[in-house]
């Protein structure tokens, strides 16, 4: 049950997560814009780089985990273990001390982040009603677009004038004092669907699935298994397809939920396709600077920035999934415009403004759309449909690098078109606004 309907009370915890997931979404974006400068420092090419950056998204895959947990044993937990996790992997990404220590500090960072960025929307969903979600999410998400407009430039400002080291020690410190602001917070409710310690069979659903595994177990003892083998297979195959089952059942509206999270897959994949290799982009073909490239991160966080203001503001009343679609199909005539406009700098920003702006508010209005799919289990729905973002994303550490290696800005706009094609198809037909 959703404790809180005021939503003016929020406020300050509203900022205290905000001012954390500008750290955090500044560590995450800080690749995409300066993904070269980083690479020359760390002695990696541009392609080996994003393949580590992979790693750190392929590890999202543990997102469930992290959710069950924060049903079982409180948000705030989840959030500040993650916190630590991530600090601890950008000192060793900023340590210099080699591959290893790179791919090392990307696996950390990658649960921190896996850790804290579904359980925070998690916690802010857990204590508004629905009709007031998208308002608390945008607000919320504000962060990426901060991240770009102050985290970004001061990080290319740090590696123009210092070291492409220091931006790494200045991130994994903030990220320590949020940890630290993150335990002023006050707790929220959990999940409704984690089974009690002492409850061995778990939900519902969990237990209607094992008499199709007790049929099985049947079945081996009928054709003369070994008598010891089926009681061993009881005590070991039972409660781990329970577990399987509990992670994945998403409820009665699993259907609308899994498109739901299909498609904001493919919409992330889309972007993360062309946002890996724009700073290449520009820094190759129109020779900006790191500081330039700041500049250029503060522009579209700018851009951002209004999307998410407009989530907030008008998208309640509109309709999650009506405003998820005008992302995607904003998003789309922007990918397909990308190589008619890469003629000169300015008409580049300008669609790169355009573009961000109109993900950002499919993507916040996809997260509110998540939220409301399964509210008995909002934990695990987030947090699966981080794990499969993540799963979208750490693809994008391969073929972005390499398709505008070999292929220019022709193979990062028309790919993203089609994979954002798809995600609007998989969400009109199977969406649902609720759960």
């Amino acid at each position: 049950m959703e404790a809180a309907r005021g939503f003016a009370r929020f406020r300050y915890i509203l900022a205290a997560c905000v001012a954390t997931r500008l750290v955090v979404d500044t560590s995450i974006q800080l690749f995409y814009s300066f993904l070269q400068i980083i690479a020359l420092g760390m002695g990696l090419n541009v392609v080996v780089l994003g393949r580590l950056l992979s790693l750190r998204s392929v590890v999202g895959l543990s997102a469930p985990l992290f959710g069950n947990a924060a049903d079982r044993h409180g948000y705030l937990l989840v959030m500040r273990l993650g916190l630590v996790l991530a600090a601890v992997g950008a000192f060793l990404m900023g340590s210099g001390a080699g591959f290893w220590s790179v791919a090392a500090g990307m696996v950390l960072s990658g649960l921190g982040l896996t850790g804290f960025v579904p359980t925070v929307q998690a916690y802010i969903s857990a204590q508004l009603p629905f009709a007031q979600r998208a308002r608390g999410i945008g607000i919320l998400e504000y962060s990426w677009a901060l991240a770009g407009i102050f985290g970004l430039s001061l990080m290319g400002l740090l590696f123009d004038h210092f070291s492409w080291q220091l931006p790494f020690f200045v991130l994994g410190t903030a990220i320590l004092s949020a940890w630290a602001l993150l335990g002023f917070l006050p707790k929220a409710p959990r999940g409704a669907d984690t089974p009690l310690a002492g409850d061995r069979e778990g939900t519902g659903e969990a237990r209607a699935a094992a008499p199709n595994v007790s049929g099985i177990l049947e079945d081996a003892a009928e054709k003369k298994v070994k008598p010891a083998l089926a009681p061993q297979l009881s005590t070991v195959v039972l409660p781990a397809v329970r577990h399987i089952n509990a992670l994945f059942d998403l409820g009665s509206n699993r259907r609308s939920a899994y498109a739901v999270i299909g498609a904001n897959c493919l919409f992330l994949f889309s972007q993360g396709h062309v946002l890996i290799t724009h700073g290449v982009w520009l820094q190759n073909e129109y020779g900006l600077t790191a500081s330039a490239l700041g500049l250029a991160a503060l522009a579209q966080g700018a851009a951002e920035l209004f999307g998410a203001v407009l989530v907030s503001l008008i998208t309640d009343r509109v309709g999650k999934k009506r405003s998820f679609q005008a992302g995607i199909l904003g998003s789309l005539l922007f990918y397909i415009a990308l190589p008619i406009v890469n003629n000169g700098l300015w008409p580049v920003i300008g669609a790169l403004l355009l573009l961000r702006f109109a993900y950002e508010y499919g993507l916040v209005s996809a997260i509110a759309l998540v939220s409301e799919q399964a509210p008995d289990r909002r934990g695990k729905v987030i947090s699966l449909a981080v794990a499969v973002n993540l799963l979208g994303v750490t693809l994008t550490g391969f073929t972005g690098p390499w398709m505008y290696t070999h292929f220019g800005v022709w193979g990062l706009g028309p790919v993203s078109a089609v994979c954002t094609l798809a995600a609007f198809v998989l969400v009109s037909v199977w969406g649902r606004e609720s759960g």
